[in-house]
């Protein structure tokens, strides 16, 4: 078998990553710059001991791809960024603790709040309109609310 992978060079292992990062500009998927990275320090290990037989250079990318993706998830799991707005995208959950008087009565313990320029549907004991009432949590799209 005479072929490219018979004898592979450290500028193979280059060529490799920097096709791989492209595929990581071009998909979103935050996984094939783990890979570039392994193919890139594979082709540094190749350059430092250029007489690694091909399966074993195979072998160091496999190891390092997969050590490489790990250790990005770990790193993932533990270090979860703070964010300065951390109800951005839970629009009900900055309304807690918030008071509001009720635009309908909550009947069968359901009934509705103006809050800002819209509309909420809350659950909570029933109430007559205009009374007040304090948001004790969220249920999707419906504030959980008590007496205020």
């Amino acid at each position: 078998m005479n072929g490219l992978l018979d004898h592979l060079v450290f500028w193979h292992w280059w060529i490799l990553a920097g096709l791989l990062l492209i595929i990581e500009l071009m998909v979103p998927a935050f996984f094939f710059l783990w890979l570039g990275i392994a193919a890139a320090a594979t082709g540094l290990l190749v350059l430092v001991f250029p007489d690694q037989p091909v399966a074993t250079q195979l072998v160091i990318f496999a190891v390092l791809s997969v050590l490489a993706v790990v250790a990005w998830r770990r790193y993932r799991e533990v270090s979860v960024p703070e964010s300065d707005q951390p109800h951005l995208n839970r629009r009900g959950s900055q309304y807690v603790g918030r008071e509001f008087t009720l635009g309908e009565a909550i009947v069968n313990g359901i009934g509705k709040i103006e809050v800002d320029d819209s509309t909420w549907r809350v659950r909570g004991p029933n109430l007559p309109a205009g009374s007040q009432v304090r948001v004790k949590g969220v249920d999707g799209v419906v504030l959980l609310v008590e007496s205020a």
